[in-house]
């Protein structure tokens, strides 16, 4: 364009363009294009389309733009594809002059092709490695910078906030417990119904921002010039009147009064009551939730107490059930409730009775496993149908259950009689202990080890005793093995003979008292036979003598290596019944007569003499039998 004569030539700027500018400030400019790109970029504005003679004929229309009525300054061409062929055949001939140029440069008569030395450009290691460092170190600087402008500004936001962030509180809460926003208003949900929950009370508490409530109350300053505590949280956790302070659920064993065991049934175990207004609320909700779970619980053992049909009926009188465990013994099952507000609720442990954590953790293991069951049900189960029944039933159709065993799947064991059941083990295991550990404290001779099961179920337990005389255990020794029960007792002896007992523990401490009589024979049996004397004869029930008032006597007769020594031994079911006689061969009163005139009556067996064993040396009976036998060995 010319403006007054003179001409203006615009060109492109020598700078490339800016493509990204980083934090720290450094422009990155595009790179330049390289020849083919910027041959591309070229070809790309060329319009294949038009021809020489549609660019003559818009040059001749603006040059008669005014005169509208003049004649059409172009005629098109008689072929519409000579544009085309023109180009294509000037194509041809750059391409064979190229052709041509390359032919030449290859043949080595006409050129020779050699590289133009260039001047080696001089490099320094030191130099970049410098030049690298301190790029890195203004970048460095950069990022450090503003890292410390990120921390000024959060110390600062942190100094000026009163309380923590409340979104982020908020985000805590919602990570363990359910909430749900209802008109504007967050609710959140206590209950079990994950469970199979049936229990009416609803369980919800409100969630509201602290910051506002205490705006609108604003609390006076304390006195001192003290500066009033911070709220340690942004939430403020509004939980319902009947779901504050502390509950748990008391399990007790009584007998005549006298109070045998007990047990508590809760989640957190001890804890401040939840209407205390400085607890977190994670505390609170945590009591909360447990006074919740506490009255569940009872409600449903107070509806199973009612249902059931047990030869003596529970009763259930206001927050207390009793059931009885076994005869004399009664269980009693206490909802313990006790707010800030309500003092009279609060209740001591009893000082008689014993805490004991073996029931109190079957009592937890049991509770656990009917959550685990009414959240885990047996496959098959129906992908759209109520869940519930279990695989037997499942399977009833294709195994073709009859009426009796359809029944039998749907009898289901309630809570409270699994807990009666639990408890009722509980007092036999108590019963068996303390008449091992009696009998161990009256017999010093033999000895009576007792040895229990650590892997034991709620209603299942073992002790194996083990009855041995000291220094003679390799001699004899009589196991027992005894599975105690919910109401019953099992015992396997020695020779695999089977006997099952009733719950009272007189059976039992007869049953170990026979089995002491039975040890003392076998033990003296296996020692004359170490020391070379012979067992004429044993009997376990003796028929001879005084009537025993528990079972019947035990005896044996021992001949010594000569047979001139016999030795019988009467063991009596009791502490201290033991007799041990001795009698001579030949007989050592034997006087001829006129009747008896033969001499081979003397050599029958003389009377028998009793041996006082209280005034013989030796720690046990084995060792004074041993002492006897062996002397009257040295004196035949």
């Amino acid at each position: 364009m010319a403006f007054n004569g003179v001409n203006i030539s615009v060109e492109a700027p020598i700078e490339n363009q800016i493509q990204e500018i980083t934090y720290d400030g450094v422009e990155i400019y595009q790179p330049p294009l390289t020849l083919s790109e910027s041959l591309a970029k070229y070809a790309q504005k060329i319009d294949f389309s038009k021809t020489e003679a549609d660019l003559k004929c818009e040059d001749t229309l603006d040059d008669s733009k005014s005169d509208s009525d003049s004649k059409e300054a172009f005629q098109s061409s008689l072929w519409p594809w000579d544009n085309v062929r023109n180009k294509l055949r000037n194509a041809f001939q750059e391409i064979c002059v190229l052709a041509d140029v390359l032919a030449v440069a290859k043949d080595k008569k006409y050129m020779v092709l050699d590289p133009v030395p260039q001047e080696p450009l001089e490099t320094k290691t030191m130099v970049q490695i410098f030049a690298r460092k301190k790029a890195l170190a203004g970048a460095a600087d950069v990022l450090l910078a503003g890292v410390e402008k990120l921390k000024t500004s959060q110390n600062e936001a942190a100094r000026n906030r009163t309380t923590p962030d409340f979104h982020i509180e908020l985000l805590r809460l919602r990570q363990n417990w359910r909430l749900k926003k209802v008109s504007n208003t967050i609710i959140g949900d206590l209950s079990y119904r994950t469970a199979g929950s049936k229990y009416l009370q609803t369980g919800t508490f409100e969630v509201t921002k602290a910051e506002e409530d205490e705006k609108s109350s604003s609390p006076p300053s304390s006195p001192g010039g003290v500066p009033p505590i911070k709220p340690s949280s942004a939430l403020k956790v509004s939980i319902p009147s009947e779901l504050q302070g502390v509950a748990y659920i008391e399990v007790l064993c009584q007998k005549d009064q006298e109070d045998l065991c007990s047990a508590n049934i809760n989640l957190l175990g001890s804890g401040a009551p939840s209407s205390n207004p400085d607890m977190h609320w994670q505390q609170k909700l945590e009591a909360a939730q447990n006074v919740l779970f506490c009255k569940e619980l009872f409600n449903q053992l107070a509806k199973e107490a009612v249902e059931l049909q047990a030869p003596i009926p529970h009763m259930v009188v206001g927050n207390q059930i009793m059931a009885t465990v076994l005869p004399g013994i009664q269980l009693i099952i206490a909802l313990r409730h006790s707010t800030t507000a309500d003092k009279k609720l609060e209740k001591p442990a009893p000082s008689k009775s014993e805490h004991d954590h073996v029931l109190e953790h079957s009592l937890h293991q049991l509770l656990r496993e009917v959550h685990h069951k009414n959240t885990h049900h047996p496959f098959p189960h129906p992908a759209t149908g109520p869940l519930g029944p279990s695989k037997k039933r499942m399977m009833a159709g294709p195994m073709a259950a009859d009426r009796y065993e359809l029944l039998e799947m749907t009898k289901q064991e309630k809570l409270l009689e699994q807990i009666v059941k639990q408890a009722q083990h509980f007092i036999m295991r108590m019963r068996t202990e303390y008449v091992l550990d009696t009998i161990a404290k009256e017999f010093k001779d033999p000895l009576i080890s007792s040895h229990w099961n650590t892997l034991n179920s709620p209603t299942q337990s073992c002790v194996k005793i083990n009855i041995s005389t000291h220094g003679y255990d390799a001699v004899c020794r009589t196991p027992l093995v005894i599975h105690v029960g919910e109401k019953s007792l099992k015992c396997i002896c020695r020779d695999g003979k089977v006997m099952n007992m009733s719950y009272e523990p007189q059976e039992l401490r007869d049953l170990i008292f026979c089995h002491i009589n039975q040890h003392q024979i076998l033990a003296i049996q296996a020692l004359a036979k170490t020391m070379g004397w012979q067992s004429l004869g044993n009997s376990n029930h003796l028929g001879s003598g005084p009537v025993e008032p528990l079972g019947n006597a035990a005896s044996c007769l021992l001949v010594s290596p000569t047979g001139d020594r016999i030795i019988a031994v009467r063991c009596e079911p009791q502490a201290s019944g033991l007799q041990v006689s001795v009698a001579h061969s030949p007989r050592t009163d034997f006087f001829p007569s006129r009747l008896v005139t033969e001499r081979k009556w003397e050599h029958l067996g003389g009377q028998f003499r009793d041996v006082r064993l209280d005034k013989m040396e030796g720690k046990n009976f084995l060792h004074k039998m041993e002492l006897l036998m062996a002397s009257l060995t040295s004196n035949s």
